[in-house]
């Protein structure tokens, strides 16, 4: 018995660290983990618990794993607690996750370079406008790379 704890233990540290590796916190992937463990639904104190979080920051997680409809929150009938679930297909759940992050991240780091031209312009700059450009060119080449990327169908 005490074997299979630790077994579930290191299961659901190995996925927080997949977690951890495209961007997320621990938490979301110890929550992924444990529902996966569990094979099914877990009340929001149980999780909490399972986690050793608080019940704040395990809602705030489950906010967005939600949104990428990784995970859904439900009420059972005569039950006033919340529960989770996973949904659907957890990679898709995970790739939509990873892309939404990488997309604002590009498209934050162009609307900056934006200015960063505007002003070396301005100053006369050539040799940092140069670089800026090459890394603009790059950038956006990752972006469409991330389109298509985001055109792989998971089944």
């Amino acid at each position: 018995m005490k074997a299979n704890k630790n077994i579930e233990k290191e299961i659901v540290n190995s996925f927080a660290n997949i977690a951890t590796t495209i961007g997320y916190s621990d938490i979301h992937g110890k929550i992924i983990a444990e529902l996966l463990v569990k094979g099914e639904p877990m009340s929001l104190k149980e999780l909490s618990k399972k986690i050793g979080c608080s019940l704040s920051t395990i809602s705030l997680s489950l906010d967005l794993l939600d949104v990428f409809g990784i995970i859904r929150k439900i009420k059972k009938s005569k039950d006033r607690n919340l529960y989770i679930e996973l949904q659907g297909s957890l990679l898709k759940g995970l790739k939509t996750a990873f892309l939404v992050r990488i997309e604002n991240s590009i498209h934050d780091t162009l609307e900056k370079f934006e200015l960063y031209e505007k002003e070396l312009k301005k100053s006369k700059n050539k040799k940092s406008l140069k670089a800026l450009k090459i890394l603009k060119n790059e950038i956006k080449k990752l972006e469409r790379y991330m389109k298509l990327l985001n055109k792989i169908s998971i089944k």
